[in-house]
């Protein structure tokens, strides 16, 4: 392997807790996507621009990498569109039931020491793990 394969995801996870700790010191606010998307779908007057801004921003940073680098985001599993659909709504719905998503919870909420956001991380790994299996075992990989 080469050292990008392990310098690239460093420096990633190293700008994502960069952003999330500046958004928690200089806005008082928390990065859980969910949450921020979730005030845009139902809108508190004065709470939208940087709700939309930061949505936004993260739509133009994949469309930049998408043209420096769009062999990033080649997939190799194919999936049947009922399965992508299937499986973005248990997203949503455990994302409402969990109060939060994995960047709330596991970037942000671990940091602040929460003892609730380590039980839903920990939940998030689980269930993923199982899952993977479950499709992997029962399934054949194929969905």
């Amino acid at each position: 392997m080469s050292p990008s394969a392990f310098i690239v995801p460093l420096l990633g996870g190293a700008l994502i807790g960069l952003s999330a700790s500046a958004m928690l010191y200089l806005y008082g606010r928390i990065a859980g996507i969910s949450g921020i998307t979730a005030g845009l779908v139902r809108p508190v007057r004065g709470d939208i621009e940087w709700r939309a801004l930061f949505v936004l921003g993260l739509v133009a940073a994949g469309l930049v990498g998408l043209v420096v680098s769009p062999g990033s985001f080649a997939i190799g599993v194919e999936r049947s569109a009922a399965a992508v659909i299937s499986a973005g709504l248990l997203v949503g719905f455990g994302t409402r039931l969990g109060s939060g998503c994995t960047s709330g919870h596991g970037v942000c909420g671990i940091t602040r020491l929460s003892k609730r956001s380590l039980a839903a991380t920990m939940t998030f790994m689980v269930t993923g793990a199982l899952a993977v299996a479950m499709v992997s075992l029962v399934f054949g990989g194929r969905v």
